[in-house]
């Protein structure tokens, strides 16, 4: 029946829970699991207590290759399924490739020393696991303890994951935000060049139109000319008919005179307006560059405040070292003290030796070779924490010239780095105050074993036997710490190197926004520069439509000086004719006749 139901949720995509509780699972109903957790993508809750799936060693290894290849599960509860530690082995394996599990119950099994060891192992590649109870399984309170120091570190770990990615979000819109403010303002100057380019081109329309009129102005006033040259030679030819039709002619001239006067008056005005609107058109352009400049003088304003900016970061961070340094004063006093204090143990632990020599030489010969040993390890411990300083200071002074080298990269985003930074350190620092106490606890329970060790030589005429399995204990207890400290070394590496990467990632990023930056005022200086080109072409243009109107100017006033000189020409041969004409008519008979009348 489990079968057939996993067979059929396996391609559903609306069951988000699954309670299979005390249903006395076996192996066909494991390997149908497995294959739920292979293909199914909606399932976020599977609860599988009292199901005793422990027992059925590869039904539970089909299992759990299914929870490694699934990447949608957050809950699984395996309460009570007696389970041990070559289960734990397989779920710890799981657990190494899965990426989305976020809380496991493992509670009430039969896991033991090794399954903890396992799954601790495995805590160092998994991420995502916040929750992991381990209640009674026989699990040592120290592993224990590293579980909950593991999650913790996950917990953390998956905060600061939230907040950056939240922060870049933020970031990412505030650069979005930018970038279409920019794009407004180069697309609001793009539109008034291309109302500029507009106005320039109706203005040289309209003046090539009215220079047309003017030609054909001058043309009408030709095609005047010639007409009133053919009514001359027909008024040469009527003169000697009568004077009245020279005196109408006269008239007509006159009203031609006025009317040409009228027409030049007329065109004298439509220049000085033509010239006044260039003069408003150049007034307009004046103030469109005047905002320009503004806008310039705003953008400046803002680069000068975010380098003021910049300097106070920069003031943090000198705060931020000298905390790092004050902290760093601090590790090397306990560490001094930490030494202080092992020397007198060993003053201490020679006396009681030497007092003890006199009574059993070759049970004490013993015992100082295995105190002996056990000082070495606690000098090899020693050793170890101080090259573990060493190598944290070397990282703090790494950390601190890279500072030093990226702080003119960083402009915008110091402030956030900062807070980052500061709560890693807070962090790094917590961390090894807590490894620190452990180390002190470790030594401790170290002289406890001493404390031990003298009242067992003190006992040691009667009871030799005892001594050497209680010396064997002992020997077995240093291995498990010695083990426990690799461990934890392998950590602190880990971790710093995690940090590291995290660091590199954050400047990549800040030297990305810069370029952006960067070409954003590349940007800028190139539009300002083609308002530039564009106002020097305006005002060649308008120099040039100025001779143009000069030179129209000119060909008028030629114009009017030959029509002037055509009137005084005809003025001239009407006065010839007349003379001519009354000469005639005085010469003629009719005149002798008139005169001796």
């Amino acid at each position: 029946g489990v079968k057939l139901l996993l067979h059929g949720l396996c391609s559903n995509t609306t069951v988000k829970s699954l309670d299979l509780k005390g249903n006395n699972l076996r192996t066909v109903g494991a390997e149908a699991l497995g294959k739920l957790l292979r293909q199914n993508k909606s399932i976020r809750s599977l609860i599988l207590e009292w199901n005793s799936l422990g027992v059925w060693e590869e039904g539970f290894s089909f299992f759990c290759q299914g929870l490694g290849t699934n990447n949608f599960l957050q809950r699984l509860d395996l309460r009570n399924n007696q389970i041990n530690h070559q289960g734990a082995g397989e779920l710890a394996m799981a657990l190494k490739q899965n990426a989305s599990l976020q809380e496991l119950d493992l509670r009430w099994n039969n896991i033991g020393l090794l399954g903890g060891r396992a799954l601790l192992n495995c805590l160092h590649s998994n991420k995502t696991l916040k929750r992991l109870e381990l209640a009674g399984n026989n699990v040592p309170s120290d592993i224990l303890r590293a579980v909950e120091q593991a999650m913790d570190h996950n917990q953390d770990r998956q905060t600061i994951l939230t907040e950056t990615r939240n922060r870049a979000y933020i970031l990412s819109k505030e650069v979005l935000s930018l970038k279409d403010e920019k794009t407004k303002q180069f697309l609001d100057l793009m539109d008034t060049i291309d109302k500029q380019k507009e106005e320039i081109a109706k203005s040289g329309r309209t003046s090539a139109a009215r220079v047309s009129q003017l030609q054909e102005a001058l043309d009408e006033q030709h095609s005047i000319m010639n007409s009133l040259k053919a009514k001359l030679q027909m008024t040469e030819a009527a003169l000697a008919l009568s004077e009245q039709k020279v005196h109408n002619l006269g008239e007509l001239l006159n009203a031609a005179k006025q009317e040409q006067t009228s027409m030049a008056e007329c065109h004298f005005m439509e220049l000085q307006q033509q010239k006044q609107e260039g003069i408003d058109r150049e007034g307009k352009l004046l103030r469109d560059l005047s905002a320009a400049s503004e806008k310039n003088l705003l953008l400046r304003n803002q680069v000068d405040e975010l380098e003021k900016k910049c300097k106070v970061q920069q003031d943090q961070l000198f705060l931020v070292k000298q905390d790092l340094t004050n902290t760093t004063a601090e590790l090397k006093l306990r560490a001094v003290q930490a030494e202080e204090r092992l020397e007198m143990e060993k003053r201490r632990f020679k006396q009681s030796l030497d007092d003890m020599e006199s009574l059993r030489l070759k049970e004490v010969d013993r015992m100082t070779q295995h105190i002996e040993a056990s000082e070495r390890s606690m000098q090899d411990r020693i050793q170890r924490l101080e090259a573990i300083r060493i190598a944290l200071e070397e990282e703090l002074s790494q950390v601190k010239a890279a500072a030093l080298t990226e702080r003119g990269q960083a402009e915008e985003e110091l402030i956030k780095v900062r807070n980052r930074a500061r709560l890693e350190e807070q962090q790094r620092l917590e961390h090894l105050e807590e490894k620190l106490r452990l180390m002190t606890e470790s030594r401790d329970e170290a002289q406890n074993c001493c404390l031990k060790q003298k009242q067992m030589v003190a006992e040691a005429q009667t009871k030799a036997n005892q001594l050497s399995l209680h010396a064997d204990g002992l020997r077995r207890r240093l291995e498990e710490l010695q083990q426990d400290l690799n461990s934890k070394e392998e950590e602190k590496v880990t971790e710093v190197n995690k940090v590291k990467v995290e660091l590199q990632e954050q400047i990549g990023h800040l030297q990305a926004e810069r370029t952006a930056q960067e070409g954003l005022r590349e940007k800028i200086s190139a539009l300002e520069r083609q308002l530039k080109a564009l106002s020097s072409n305006h005002r060649e243009a308008l120099l040039d439509k100025e001779g143009e109107i000069s030179m129209l100017l000119e060909k008028l006033r030629m114009k009017e000086a030959d029509i002037s000189r055509m009137r005084e020409e005809e003025a001239q041969r009407a006065s010839f004719l007349q003379n001519a004409i009354m000469a005639y008519v005085q010469g003629s008979p009719l005149g002798t006749h008139s005169s001796r009348k």
